[in-house]
């Protein structure tokens, strides 16, 4: 799924999200793979935000995605 569709669609439906899709997202807002620890992989973004996230049987978890939507507000993040 293209990010920009993808970032539309997860404001409302939070479920059913792959994950490569979801971390194809968070590339494309800018945010730069730091470290994997276990199964949690660690994004960073030049903004100073920082988001966690792990693959759930291929798909991601929902309370993650609220995280990614808040910094996409709060910094005023926009897709690449």
């Amino acid at each position: 799924m293209k990010a920009a569709a993808l970032l539309v669609r997860i404001r409302t439906k939070r479920q059913n999200v792959r994950f490569s899709d979801f971390v194809a997202l968070i590339q494309a807002l800018g945010f730069a793979r730091d470290r994997q620890r276990g199964s949690h992989v660690a994004y960073h973004h030049a903004c100073g935000a920082v988001l966690n996230i792990q693959n759930a049987g291929g798909e991601a978890k929902p309370y993650q995605i609220i995280q990614l939507l808040h910094v996409v507000d709060a910094c005023g993040l926009k897709l690449k």
